[in-house]
């Protein structure tokens, strides 16, 4: 099950093996689906959870990067420009994440100063309940 992001080569795929599928046929799918991006090999019994997690993914990251956007937008920036910042914070906020394989709290918690706006706008993103939205 490949995501949207496949269109342009940085898709997140799972697969999982059939009953009858041979180590050659999950070799070949996972070549297959890593030349559009990132490929995981899991059981059957997760592929429920990758639908909603990697499958609908993009869409709550797009939406997460209009609000971002919309807020800089709000005070003053271009449309353009904002969503140009956005766009790349989110990008290069998962390419930090995945180089350095450190703990998101971990990267998060070296943007955030004591008294600034990062800790202001975590702590009114968990009052809205962000983390137990479902």
């Amino acid at each position: 099950m490949p995501n949207t992001p496949a269109l342009v080569g940085a898709g997140a795929t799972a697969i999982a093996a059939g009953g009858h599928a041979t180590a050659s046929d999950l070799a070949a799918a996972k070549r297959i689906f890593d030349s559009v991006g990132t490929t995981v090999v899991l059981e059957e019994s997760q592929m429920d959870a990758v639908t909603g997690l990697s499958g609908s993914g993009p869409a709550y990251v797009f939406l997460i990067i209009e609000a971002l956007s919309d807020a800089g937008v709000k005070v003053g920036l271009s449309r353009y420009n904002a969503q140009a910042l956005a766009a790349q914070t989110v990008l290069g906020s998962a390419k930090l994440l995945l180089e350095t394989n450190e703990h998101p709290g971990r990267l998060k918690d070296m943007v955030t100063s004591p008294g600034g706006t990062a800790i202001a706008g975590l702590h009114t993103l968990e009052a809205g309940g962000l983390r137990t939205t479902s």
